[in-house]
């Protein structure tokens, strides 16, 4: 299947939280494993927008498909053309649904960066409200896997590397971790507080990245 590449004029209308609930829910009922949920969609979507290769030179087949856990062959007797969706219809309105939010994003950054909100995880603890963006960075780090070599001198750079590197540490595998990291994700409350400093690294990253005229 043909996939369109990024076109920054199209269609940012947000998606409603009806429709966000509605996308999630899709992507969960999926069979791949590796489909995203809507935070990792979102983290993956806005690398992909903050990352220092544009998007409109990445062919929408590299990096759409990664949304639903690629568009792996079914191994059973009755392949589908639509795999894994169970129709095409699915497929494309899941696609559109996915373009719609990643030109909100962009419209976002761009007009309205103080306004932007990433889709994090939220808990309750005793009136408290606890910040999880770890589903959020491991689709953020994804992202940066797309074009990794465009990112790597960022890695280097004193203030990209201090902009990353609260998502880096949440979008990292836990064998990955120092055991003081490990102790304190387990943490709620320093989780948080890790968390926290994510928004402020996205935005701070964009700027250095694609600084303002």
């Amino acid at each position: 299947m043909e996939y369109p590449h990024y076109n920054p004029n199209s269609d940012h209308l947000p998606l409603s939280d009806e429709e966000l609930a509605g996308l999630d829910d899709m992507l969960g009922k999926l069979p791949s494993d590796a489909a995203m949920n809507i935070e990792a969609m979102d983290g993956y979507l806005t690398a992909l927008l903050v990352s220092p290769r544009p998007l409109p030179e990445i062919p929408g087949a590299a990096w759409l498909p990664v949304v639903w856990g690629g568009d792996v062959a079914d191994s059973g007797a009755d392949t589908s053309e639509h795999y894994p969706f169970v129709s095409g219809k699915q497929r494309k309105r899941v696609m559109m649904l996915v373009l719609r939010h990643l030109n909100s994003i962009a419209h976002q950054l761009r007009d309205r960066p103080q306004a932007w909100e990433p889709i994090f995880s939220i808990a309750e603890d005793d009136d408290t409200l606890l910040t999880d963006a770890e589903d959020w960075c491991i689709g953020f780090m994804t992202g940066v896997d797309q074009a990794v070599d465009a990112w790597a001198p960022w890695f280097k750079h004193e203030f990209g590397r201090a902009a990353l590197a609260p998502i880096a540490l949440l979008g990292s595998d836990d064998e990955d971790r120092s055991a003081e990291e490990r102790a304190s994700l387990a943490d709620p409350h320093q989780l948080d507080a890790i968390s926290r400093e994510v928004p402020e690294g996205v935005l701070n990253l964009r700027e250095l990245i694609h600084p303002s005229p």
